[in-house]
């Protein structure tokens, strides 16, 4: 395997120019070389790509990663970061149920909702928006995910981690590729992409692709498929060598996605009776995505200067019935418009092969434009009738109309860092890393919102009240602005134990997650609002009525919308170790992270109503993860096996909450120190291995791959009481890969065992009556897919 790893990397060098091919020299990568020596072989490395930050090999830096190629994806099954997340320690991305939610949790961090916890870069490109990571995989060559806080490099919002996707590179890997799929559930995919190179200076790609699904579960009340889903879309690329020094890499890439979404049917934690989704309205998402992205290199020497500029577009509607119920209480129409622009630039490079450095500053500035007009059906109408203290002979007569929430908000993010790190050997074998970021964070909100609806009576002869129908207003407008200043430090120790590259590490670095608004916040608000004016509402029986806002007002509102950045510091050892003549790669890693300001989703207080993101005090994780991979039997036999262990805990968080008793509704305060974080999965674990069979060099059938894997989560706490859990779960899947040459035919199969489990799962008593939501996870699957490369 060894021999066939040297074969396979050199392939990958013959195919770039003289100039721009990437040369490792003591475990460094050297951009511009003109010679290569290379002191091991390691399986991580068969794929050469740029690291305009990094220039070490991803497993001779003091950090936790795992890196996939396009095979593995392939014959994983692997479209999107959710689904590759089965197969990583400590890292979950449930399937909430359209390509909007998002949510990353990595060793702890992370959230439902607000700034995201994960940074996530396409070619160098860093993705600005939460609602833009969860897209479809097409012509990747290679993902890497390095887990525990990177702000020093990467700034704000990856104090999780981070995750790097890299397209095909059309220097390196010419030809057509031409893909078609289908499997059950009505799941089709096909991809057409061709890459040229005219020249030794020039090279481009174009790419488009569609994928979709019927899906698996029914709507029972409006009888339609509640996770169709339909998406297509395509990318170009061009990169120019006008120089032997200077290159030009020029991006962009559209998807486009329409699907039925949010397939949560009520949930019977008792039993584990899982009844079909039966809302009012079908739940979706559309979503227009455009990355586009200028790299931009100059190779000075001993230095090289890199620029990245960039500028995103999205613009989605999300459909959501908030009650899940088929009776009509509330649902929300959410539509985002971003433009967001990014600048950054990097000079990194060698001082005598012993210090090894990269600076960088970094702005990125979002405009964000948000409508989430939330309407209020029959049902909510009436229960707000029957809180709001009206006689019963009053409210009997009355009938709600018209009832919504309308709202524009524009919520702007500037973000300004500057950076250093440095790596340097203090001995030939031991080298020390130190970092230090400083970000600036502006965040502001401008919002236009009122609530409106119009009281209907019938009149009421016997109280002198004749029939009329009035309206109730009450009107915000607002503007306010907030700051945050960070420093984000890293210090570390690797040392190298032999000359095969083995290594053990130390590090010490701090995480730091933006804070922001809550926007579906003022529904709950306005509702909350509603019920406490009580009998002032016999106002609307003779009149219009206006509710006005004053300056306190204002101040309690900012304060409840708003929330604070999140931050850690990362306490981590570990090691990779290459064994047994580099046929294994073996890498283990403990850490304990300690959390300030955690934010989570939970229950409003200040008004009593509705959710809203908070900053819960302190948290702490713990954990532990390893990771092999490695090949057999004179390379016939490639596998992999991951575990990881987390143990994330509140170590200061109390709320208030509000209970029934006899005497009726009181506030209750409650101490959540010792539970476990909600969403997080308490272990993770994979393996996964293919067997090669060699058949023929000139026949029809060249070779044939017998492949089989296992992943799965558990336990998982959906709620702060740890009242409600999903228990540890596995899926089984396999597959068939037969090389007929230019032809490959991938035969799989997704969930054998046909598992039952969910996703996600949420509470709702929007009616008085407690129950559980619960998104399933796929059913068994099963397909076809097909490629040629011509």
């Amino acid at each position: 395997m060894k021999n066939r790893s040297i074969i396979a990397y050199m392939l990958v060098l013959v195919c770039m120019p003289a100039k721009a091919t990437a040369a490792i020299e003591n475990d460094v990568m050297v951009t511009g070389a003109d010679t290569i020596v290379k002191r091991m072989v390691d399986l991580d490395e068969l794929v050469v790509v740029s690291q305009p930050k990094e220039n070490r090999r991803l497993r001779c830096q003091p950090v936790a990663g795992s890196m996939f190629t396009e095979k593995e994806m392939t014959g994983l099954g692997i479209s999107d970061l959710s689904s590759l997340s089965a197969y990583i320690p400590s890292f979950s991305m449930p399937a909430y149920g359209s390509r909007l939610t998002s949510s990353m949790y990595i060793r702890g961090i992370g959230s439902r909702s607000g700034s995201p916890a994960v940074g996530v870069y396409y070619d160098g490109i860093p993705l600005i928006s939460k609602s833009a990571v969860n897209s479809h995989f097409y012509q990747t060559d290679r993902v890497d995910v390095l887990r525990g806080p990177q702000g020093t490099l990467y700034g704000i919002n990856a104090e999780g981690g981070l995750v790097r996707v890299y397209s095909k590179n059309p220097l390196n890997y010419q030809g057509t590729d031409i893909r078609a799929g289908l499997g059950t559930g009505l799941y089709s995919n096909a991809e057409v992409a061709h890459y040229h190179r005219p020249n030794d200076r020039l090279a481009f790609s174009t790419a488009v692709f569609y994928s979709g699904q019927r899906g698996f579960f029914r709507n029972t009340l409006l009888d339609g498929r509640a996770d169709l889903t339909n998406e297509a879309g395509g990318k170009a690329r061009l990169i120019w060598l006008p120089s032997q020094r200077l290159k030009i890499d020029l991006t962009a890439d559209y998807q486009y996605v329409n699907q039925n979404g949010f397939a949560y049917g009520q949930y019977d934690i008792s039993t584990g009776k899982f009844d079909e989704p039966s809302t009012n309205i079908m739940n979706g998402y559309r979503r227009n995505l455009l990355n586009t992205g200028l790299n931009v290199s100059y190779d000075m020497g001993t230095l090289r200067l890199v620029s990245v500029t960039s500028w995103q577009y999205l613009h989605d509607l999300m459909q959501m019935d908030q009650d899940y119920l088929p009776e009509d209480y509330l649902r929300l129409e959410q539509r985002e418009h971003m433009n967001a622009i990014v600048q950054e630039l990097t000079l990194d490079g060698n001082v005598g092969n012993k210090w090894r450095h990269v600076s960088g500053v970094f702005f990125s500035h979002q405009w964000l434009h948000t409508e989430a007009p939330v309407f209020f059906g029959e049902a909510m109408n009436k229960k707000i009738l029957g809180s709001m203290g009206i006689p019963p002979v009053v409210s009997s007569a009355l009938t709600i109309t018209d009832n919504r929430v309308p709202g524009k908000f524009e919520t702007p993010v500037t973000n300004i860092g500057i950076f250093h790190e440095s790596n340097i050997d203090i001995t030939p074998r031991l080298m020390a890393t130190l970092g230090l970021r400083y970000d600036y964070q502006r965040v502001g909100i401008d919002y236009d919102t009122y609530s409106h609806f119009t009281l209907e009576n019938a009149g009421m002869p016997q109280m002198h009240i004749g029939a009329s129908a009035h309206s109730y207003t009450s009107l915000m407008q607002n503007k306010t602005t907030k700051s945050y200043n960070q420093l984000l430090p890293k210090v570390a120790l690797t040392y190298r134990m032999n000359d095969a590259g083995s290594n053990v590490y130390a590090t010490v670095s701090k995480g730091f997650r933006a804070g922001g608004y809550n926007l579906q916040m003022f529904s709950d608000i306005f509702q909350s609002e509603l019920r406490s004016k009580g009998k002032e509402m016999m106002v609307l029986m003779n009149g219009d009525m206006s509710v006005e806002h004053d300056a306190e007002d204002y101040s309690r509102i900012d304060n409840t919308i708003s929330y604070e950045p999140e931050t850690s510091i990362n306490y981590e050892v570990g090691a990779h170790l290459n064994l047994f003549g580099g046929r294994v790669n073996a890498d283990f890693s403990a850490f304990c992270m300690r959390i300030n300001d955690q934010q989570l989703s939970v229950m409003a207080d200040r008004y009593g109503y509705g959710r809203m993101m908070v900053n819960a005090g302190r948290s702490r994780s713990l954990g532990a993860e390893v990771a092999f991979r490695g090949n057999a039997f004179g390379g016939r036999m490639t596998w992999a096996a991951t575990y990881s262990w987390v143990q994330s805990t509140f170590r200061r968080y109390t709320d208030s909450v509000t209970v029934a008793t006899d005497k009726g509704l009181a506030t209750e305060k409650r101490d959540y120190r010792g539970n476990h974080v909600p969403f997080v999965p308490q272990h993770n674990f994979s393996i996964m291995a293919d067997w090669r069979m060699d058949i023929s060099q000139n026949g029809l059938l060249r070779s044939m791959v017998l492949g089989v894997d296992l992943c799965g989560n558990g336990k998982t706490y959906w709620d702060v009481d740890n009242q409600y859990s999903q228990k540890a779960y596995a899926t089984l899947g396999a597959h068939v890969m037969l090389d007929f040459g230019s032809v490959n035919v991938n035969l799989w199969g997704r969930n054998l065992t046909d598992t039952k489990y969910n996703t996600f799962l949420v509470n709702s008593a929007i009616d008085g009556v407690s129950r559980s939501f619960a998104q399933r996870g796929n059913p068994l699957r099963f397909g076809v897919d097909l490629s040629l490369h011509i």
